[in-house]
């Protein structure tokens, strides 16, 4: 018994953080800090104040002081008007210590929170979000929760498609259409109007054998079980979410406690000479703006332009339907000795990957655009600037990514026809699904869509801080003077300079890439059984890597108080209520569940 026992402490060693170099932190009481009532705060201890909350008061006071007279510029406000204007460089907290010498947090956070080799280990939270703040921390407790929580999906999607390889040489409908004697060929209809021929429906023969990889019984099952297991997912996190906003007494946290954006200020400064009013919790008098003549007419145009770029995202996936039925035609057309199982795989692959090029051509215009649009509202807080923002672009990026798997799924081969009588669109012929329907180009889009946007989105996140680091390092070595040069240890504010900034957004594209890929995960899992384990894969790697970036790549970011993950929670709820939905439509509509239970002994169902 002793040697099971310390092989299981051995292996929850492995798992667990190690409590001796992350101690665990006593729960402290805070409250909002009260000259009057000084005598009850413990401003003797050493941490009364972190280095988190330092940073934050001194970048709240250079925000905010005005380096002008107001009423001669009421734009001459805060740090980062003088950056802009070039008076300075940059301004920015310092990292604690070097990533190689020992002693430091950030050194401990790299080496036993960040490595790869800890992949396995739990992460310790408390102290992620004492060097980074709760926005930071908030971030990587969900991240965290989320790929615990794809653990058993990814072993019930893998239970569903071995099911589908052993059960595959015993299916009646894929064994009659591979199996057929030459006498007993089944010509099916051309494809096109004019340059396609008659063709037997032998040549689909792989095509069929595919798509029962993804349609079979035990679909039905896993998209059921994802169906509770998104439910379960959101409801778990709010218990687990509320353990932690109460440890890190995050729970009285009101938005209007949230001081204003200096952009905010310096755009009502001049847009609303003279208006204030006060503030209900702060009990300060603040500028505000007009509802009606200001920011009502902000909100329709930019949301109007949301809804133009929606329409172009669904241009461009016409313009994918429109090459794909040329390729076919044009294939058919050179009379090729080449199977139509083949080229209906060939043509769905590289839409699909012309697809996925112009979904993330779209994306840096998207955020481009997106932010300024924003910007306009004239919203008085970074948490109603977050939220507005992301509602903009997760819109217009849902439009992006699956649009073109909605229309696979729900609208492709669905209103066709018949021979003789064919429904056409501006004269032409409506794109057809293959013998054995849509699901096999739909599992084929969403993987490439989903494993492609991950290893751009991974290889974008290597490539760019290291090419900032190398352009700051240059700026470095032209800016210091000579004195400087023969330091034999560079001083840590020049070595933190060389660091790509991080912006008051930059965690939404975290957010928006995990969100995306929970999407995949749930809306269309029925048609992708293998999605959950993709994922787990990608976010076992994507937390390290995050991680990483942030202490190696990154200057220190300025701590941002906030009550919770914000809208990213509703989105995730109205995407576990598509879900259901979707789920059910795919069964119903795309795959063949419904006439194999009609013609249940599958006797000539072909």
């Amino acid at each position: 018994m002793d040697s099971v026992q310390s092989a299981v402490d051995k292996l929850l060693g492995y798992i667990y953080v190690d409590t001796a170099n992350f101690p665990q932190k006593g729960h402290r009481f805070t409250a909002v800090y009260s000259r009057t009532k000084e005598y009850l705060f413990d401003t003797e201890s050493v941490e009364f104040f972190t280095p988190a909350i330092r940073s934050r008061i001194v970048d709240f006071i250079l925000d905010r002081t005005y380096y002008e007279d107001k009423s001669l510029d009421p734009n001459a406000l805060g740090i980062n008007r003088l950056i802009t204007e070039g008076v300075y460089s940059a301004a920015y907290p310092l990292h604690d210590g070097d990533l190689k010498v020992p002693g430091s947090q950030r050194y401990l956070l790299y080496h036993e929170w960040a490595s790869v080799k800890r992949c396995f280990r739990y992460q310790p939270l408390d102290y992620i979000k004492d060097y980074f703040g709760v926005k930071i921390g908030l971030y990587f407790a969900w991240l965290g929760f989320y790929t615990h929580m794809l653990l058993p999906a990814s072993v019930v999607g893998l239970i569903c498609f071995a099911y589908s390889w052993i059960t595959l040489p015993h299916n009646k409908p894929t064994e009659d259409i591979c199996n057929r004697n030459g006498n007993e060929s089944i010509w099916m209809c051309p494809l096109c109007d004019h340059w396609c021929d008659y063709w037997d429906l032998r040549e689909t023969c792989f095509h069929a054998q595919v798509t029962y990889l993804f349609d079979n019984p035990s679909t039905v099952f896993f998209a059921i079980f994802m169906s509770f297991w998104g439910a379960m997912f959101l409801e778990l996190w709010k218990r687990y979410s509320a353990e932690i906003t109460h440890r890190w007494d995050l729970t009285s946290f009101d938005i209007n406690e949230e001081h204003p954006r200096p952009q905010y200020l310096m755009r009502v400064a001049r847009f609303s000479k003279n208006r204030t009013r006060k503030n209900s919790i702060t009990l300060e008098e603040e500028p505000y703006v007009p509802f009606w003549s200001l920011r009502l007419p902000a909100t329709v145009f930019s949301f109007s332009v949301v809804l133009l770029l929606v329409l172009l995202a669904l241009a461009a996936v016409l313009g994918v339907v429109l090459y794909r039925v040329s390729v076919l035609a044009a294939w058919h057309g050179l009379k090729a000795e080449v199977e139509t199982s083949s080229v209906i795989l060939i043509t769905s692959v590289t839409a699909a990957c012309i697809n996925l090029c112009c979904i993330v051509i779209f994306n840096w215009f998207y955020m481009w655009l997106a932010e300024r649009l924003t910007e306009m509202e004239l919203l008085r807080t970074q948490t109603e600037f977050d939220d507005s923002l992301t509602l903009k672009i997760y819109l217009l990026q849902f439009v992006n990514y699956y649009a073109s798997i909605f229309y696979i799924a729900f609208f492709k081969g669905k209103f066709v026809g018949r021979p003789g009588e064919y429904n056409r669109i501006f004269h032409y012929r409506q794109e057809e699904c293959g013998p054995g329907g849509c699901l096999m180009e739909l599992c084929i889009q969403l993987a490439i869509i989903m494993v492609g946007k991950q290893a751009v989105n991974t290889l974008l996140e290597m490539v760019y801080p290291l090419y900032y680091k190398w352009v700051n390092t240059i700026k470095v070595k032209t800016g210091i003077s000579d004195s400087q040069k023969e330091l034999k240890k560079p001083l840590q504010w020049c070595k933190d300079y060389k660091l790509v900034e991080w912006g008051p957004s930059s965690l939404f594209d975290e957010y928006l890439e995990m969100v995306l890929q929970y999407g995949f995960v749930t809306i269309f899992v029925a048609a992708f059984p293998l999605a959950p384990f993709f994922a787990l894969l990608n976010n076992i790697l994507e937390m390290r890597l995050d991680a990483q970036k942030l202490l190696q790549f990154y200057r220190r970011p300025v701590t941002q108080r906030v009550r919770d993950i914000g809208v990213w929670y509703r989105i995730l709820d109205s995407i576990g209520k598509l879900s259901v939905i979707t789920n059910a439509f795919i069964i119903a509509f795309t795959t063949d569940f419904i006439p194999r239970l009609v013609n249940f002994n599958l006797s000539s169902y072909i």
